[in-house]
């Protein structure tokens, strides 16, 4: 039988009022339970995304300590890093494949599978995120989320008890990003090519952004009825300054990429009609 949208498991928030970020708000338990954390030596690196039972995808600049997936650890199911949940799960990791493309900061693959150690229950605080179809676009103007523990302003942790950070942004058309990434920033050097791979959301005038540690996790917009994962948290220049929004991979372009690995992951098209 195949699946509907009506009882796809993926991208749908189970708690009941379901309604790196620089001028986020706090976020809810529960309320986006595909986010997860991973940890270097048990200290937070990285945001990530449940995308099956034994997977999440994160960015392939989280893994520049090395691979040594002893050294990692995946927590779930987590709203507040520093306190302990009865809803949170710990689990090791097996494997860590990175994108082949990847070659180093504002590179083309920055985007990351992770095995975890064994396949995970879904509960309502542990849910994946749905992933679009090649076909799925996130039109200019768009409103979407991006969330993350991650500093709230460039050199600031954020403060204990470490609750999940939730920003609304909107995406940024390709070519503005490109236009706004091209305009000088100290030596020309040091500019950054805004690549078909990556896709822009945030504010030209900065202020709101995702910022060090939110790094790897998700931005998810929602279509018709599920949330989907547009793209991953990848760089950016600073954190909320002006004309230079967050970037991140594009979810879409690697959507070949990801079946190859993970063949039983389920990818949602786009609704015909959807708004």
């Amino acid at each position: 039988m195949n699946m509907t949208r009506f009882n796809r498991v993926c991208g749908h928030p189970r708690a009941l009022y379901h309604s790196r970020n620089v001028g986020g708000e706090d976020s809810m338990e529960g309320e986006w339970p595909w986010q997860a954390s991973l940890l270097w030596h048990n200290k937070h690196l990285c945001g990530a995304s449940l995308i099956a039972h034994q997977w999440v995808v994160t960015a392939a600049h989280c893994f520049q300590r090395g691979m040594n997936t002893s050294n990692y650890m995946v927590v779930l199911g987590a709203s507040r890093l520093a306190n302990g949940q009865p809803h949170r799960l710990s689990l090791g990791i097996r494997h860590i494949i990175n994108h082949p493309q990847y070659a180093g900061e504002a590179s083309s693959g920055d985007i990351a599978l992770v095995e975890l150690e064994r396949p995970i229950q879904y509960t309502d605080y542990i849910l994946p995120i749905c992933l679009p179809e090649a076909s799925v676009r996130f039109p200019a103007g768009m409103k979407c989320w991006v969330t993350g523990w991650g500093n709230i302003r460039e050199g600031e942790d954020l403060p204990h008890p470490q609750t999940l950070q939730k920003l609304q942004v909107p995406i940024i058309d390709q070519n503005t990003c490109k236009q706004l990434y091209s305009t000088a920033w100290g030596s020309s050097s040091q500019l950054k090519a805004i690549q078909d791979d990556m896709m822009c959301a945030g504010y030209a005038d900065g202020m709101k952004d995702t910022c060090k540690g939110d790094s790897g996790g998700p931005l998810v917009c929602k279509v018709s009825l599920e949330w989907l994962l547009a793209g991953i948290i990848s760089w950016g220049k600073g954190c909320g300054i002006r004309n230079r929004p967050g970037v991140y991979s594009r979810l879409t372009s690697y959507r070949d990429w990801i079946h190859q690995h993970i063949p039983e992951v389920e990818f949602v098209p786009a609704e015909k009609g959807g708004t």
